[in-house]
Formats: C-alpha cells, structure tokens, sequence
C-alpha cells in the first residue's frame, strides 16, 4: 500500500480526492512515475474525450496495473457508475489489471457475473470479458469503496480498444437512426421536434398510427412511452428501438395496433447527459426523473415539454391517454421486470397487474415475480407516480426496467446475458403485447384472468432459480420477496 500511495504521488495524484475529477481524460499516456520523455510502446494511452465517454483520471499503479477513476455526471458528484473509454499504444501479448475504484453504488450485478463490455477497432462487435477475469469487492485502499478489478491481455498492437460497462447507444446513432427512418417515406410514421435540451440537442417525439386516427375530430387511443431519462441505462434505448422497429414493419400485428392505437414515443429524453456519458443526471446535474412535479422550461426544458404534451392530451375529450411507460436499466436485478403504482380501488388496482401478466406470456425474460408495485416518498418526482396520480382510473402508467446484465430462463437456473438483440426482442415483445392486452388478434389464446374492453366502448448455471408468481392474489403482485434479485436500492433506482 506504501509503494501505491508513493506512485500516484509521484503523478501528482491524491488517491481518493475524487472531487479533483472535473473532465474525462485526453489521449493521456499513463507513465511510470519519474518518466520522462515521449510515451515508449506499451505506456497505455487512454482517452475519454468522446460522445458518451467517461474516464477521470489513470493513476499508474505498476507495470501491469491502473487504477482508473470515473468522472462523476456533471454537475452532481453522486452518481460514478457509467464508464466508456478507449486505450492504445499497446504491446502484443501486453497483460494489465484495471482497477476501477470509485463506484457510487455499493451493489451491483457485477457480484452475480455482469462484466465490461470490450471492442476494439478491428473487432467492432461489442463483447463481455470472460466472468473468470472480473472481480468486484471491497477494497481498503480506496477509503473501503467497493473496486471492480478486470484482468485484459492485448493481443494486436496496433488495435485500439474500447471498454464500456454496458453496450453503449450514443445521440448521434439515436438521430442517424430516426434519419433512417424518415427516409422510408411512410405515411405512418411522424417525427417532430417537440423541444431542445439545455445544449440545443433534439427532444425528438414520434407518433406512429394510421394516419386517419390523426384526422380532425377522429377519437385517438395513445400509448405513450418515453426512454433515457437516465442517459446511462443505455439499454432502454435497445428496447425503444425494438418497440419502434416492430411498430413500423408490415408484419400483420404492427399494422393492426397501428389502425387501432396512437403511439407517441419519445425515446431519449436527456440528450444532453447521453452525449456528455453521464450515467443519470442531466448537463445540470439533475435527476430528471425526479423533477415531473414541477420541470422548469428553462432548466428541463426536454421534460418540461414532454409534460406539456401529456396534459394536453389529458385536457383533449378526444384523446384517451391509456398508457404511459417509461423504460430503464436496472443495475442490481436480473431479468425485464415492471413497477406500477398503488390505488385504493381494489378493482383498478387488479386491473394495473394485467399488461405485465401479458408480457410475462410473451417474453421469457419478462418477470411477473419481480414486478412490484409501490407509492414510496422517494418515487414521488418520478413519470410512473406524477402520471398515476393524474390520469384517470383507465390509464396505466409503469416503470418498465431491464437488466444490465442478463435473464433468468424460467423453470431453470441459467442465466442468459443479454445483447443488442435481445433488448431490442424484448421491445418487440413490449409492442406485441399491446395486440392481446386489447384482443385484437382473433387467434390470441383466452388467458385466465378477465381481460380489460377497449376504451370508449444460454450462460453457466446460476445458484437462484426463477419463479413465475401466481395470479389471482394480491400478494404475487408484489413480486417474490424472498428472491435475492428482488432487493431495492431506493437511493439510485428509477
């Protein structure tokens, strides 16, 4: 411990004064300590300067260890969980250990197997370190603060590499997505500008629906659902795309959803923390998703507009807001999962556990026994709360989470890390569900529940094994108590 203090000394680092970490770090050569001179190959070289990178600092630990700090979200040092960085000026067959020191969050998916997520420039395809190579515990260098430590050989010289905790899902691929879609020139698919973000970013708002549901005068059924109000739970933008992706095709469902319902999708709303590679707060330090009650248009403005919508639609005779979901990551649990409010009307209370009992059927990462439903004081700035207590008693407004990790297959014990993919499967699965929660599909097999009329009218084993709630009592809809993934972290959960 004498000789670490002694190095990060000699770079003119204080370990443990994280407040020091006001910028990600720029093409900086980590060399040893007394070193002068141009970096030599094999001095690493690590740079955060990009759209969504996080790096704070390097400190040069040995030959073949760096302790690396995250950079907290801007304007609020809480929150140092999302990294993103890249290294370079490697040796073939060079072996390190990264030590990332300074997480926010004491709990993590990193205990049950989750790990970093590597590319480099000739290997573009996003992958997970293998679990034998990661470790996450307690570490009485760093003020007791909980280290995730990963071992990495490199193995091209002349790549570069890039080292994420989760699969990442920049501004600039969100918008060249909505570009691609524009200019397939459907009549059913409508994007606007509904505001900017503090940095002039896009709050970009899509409706899709048949275009006669947006006649004057016609009565319009809306599911709205809304993404990235925490710019670091990257995997709701995968399953957004995989909601928008299904909802556009011509595959039969989508185009009988889109003759039925109004779909308004606002899938990034922090697009300023996205690009800045905050993990939750907004480029003013703001928890947006704890400011629904009362946005201010000059410091939300993203939020501020997307709340305006909504209480229009709510004031407009015609317009039947029946959902509102807010997608996000979830850092501690495994599988996809939902949160619903609580109401006093048994009834209505009931009738909330329906769309995830359905999702449930559709998806095998969907999990009705983690589903919970609450009205904690901490949740009350959030969409699902301030929503839920507006809307009337037909409207349905959840939290849709998923894992930054990985599912568990039902009736096994294996766990099933998830990809692009299979973010994007569960989004399709999401848009699919809405066909049978509103009995469009003739062929839908009769579940056992009553169902609601329309409005107006493959890894290694794991120890924890799955278990599917049974319906019909009120105490399932609070999820399996007992599963070790069901635990809260209230202080940093959506």
């Amino acid at each position: 411990m004498a000789e670490r203090s002694q190095i990060a000394s000699e770079a003119g680092n204080d370990i443990g004064a994280d407040e020091i970490i006001a910028g990600n770090v720029s093409k900086f050569a980590a060399v040893p300590g007394g070193y002068y001179g141009p970096p030599k190959k094999g001095h690493l070289i690590f740079d955060a300067c990009f759209e969504s990178g996080n790096l704070g600092r390097v400190d040069h630990v040995s030959e073949f260890e760096y302790d690396l700090f995250i950079r907290p979200d801007t304007c609020n040092p809480r929150f140092r969980v999302w990294f993103n960085f890249t290294v370079e000026n490697v040796k073939e067959s060079q072996r390190v250990i990264f030590n990332i020191v300074n997480f926010s969050k004491t709990r993590s998916l990193y205990r049950d197997g989750m790990t970093p997520m590597v590319k480099s420039a000739s290997r573009p395809r996003w992958q997970r370190l293998p679990p034998k190579n990661v470790y996450y515990y307690r570490c009485p260098d760093h003020r007791k603060n909980y280290v995730m430590s990963f071992a990495f050989c490199f193995d091209r010289e002349d790549d570069i590499y890039q080292f994420a905790y989760c699969y990442p899902y920049t501004y600039t691929r969100f918008q060249h997505y909505l570009d691609s879609l524009q200019k397939r020139d459907m009549d059913y698919f409508f994007r606007e500008q509904l505001g900017l973000s503090v940095q002039q970013r896009q709050l970009d708002l899509l409706t899709i629906t048949n275009p006669g549901n947006l006649h004057d005068g016609a009565e319009q059924k809306v599911v709205f659902i809304t993404g990235r109000i925490h710019p670091g739970e990257t995997p709701s933008s995968f399953v957004c795309q995989g909601i928008i992706d299904f909802l556009v095709s011509h595959h039969p469902i989508a185009r009988v959803l889109r003759d039925h319902l109004v779909f308004k999708i606002a899938p990034m709303l922090n697009p300023d923390g996205v690009y800045l590679g905050n993990y939750r707060c907004s480029l003013m330090g703001f928890d947006l998703n704890r400011h629904w009650l009362d946005p201010s248009p000059w410091a939300h403005p993203t939020l501020y507009g997307v709340k305006q919508l909504i209480i229009q639609m709510h004031n407009d005779p015609k317009t039947s807001l029946e959902f509102y979901i807010d997608i996000h990551a979830h850092s501690t649990m495994m599988n996809g999962f939902m949160y619903g409010n609580i109401f006093e009307d048994e009834e209505r209370f009931q009738r909330q556990a329906i769309f995830p009992k359905l999702l449930c059927q559709n998806a095998e990462d969907f999990s009705f026994s983690s589903t919970s439903f609450n009205r904690d004081a901490v949740k009350a700035g959030t969409g699902r709360r301030f929503l839920g207590g507006l809307l009337d008693h037909t409207s349905y407004c959840y939290t849709l989470e998923v894992s930054f990790f990985s599912y568990i297959i039902g009736g096994t014990a294996a766990t099933v890390p998830y990809t692009e993919e299979a973010y994007m499967k569960l989004g399709r699965n999401v848009a699919r569900t809405f066909m049978d929660y509103y009995r469009l599909n003739p062929i839908v097999e009769k579940v056992s529940f009553p169902m609601p009329r329309l409005r107006k009218e493959r890894s290694p084993p794991f120890k924890h094994s799955h278990v599917r709630a049974q319906t019909g009592s009120r105490s399932a809809f609070r999820g399996d108590k007992k599963s070790s993934f069901n635990h809260k972290d209230h202080s940093q959960s959506s």
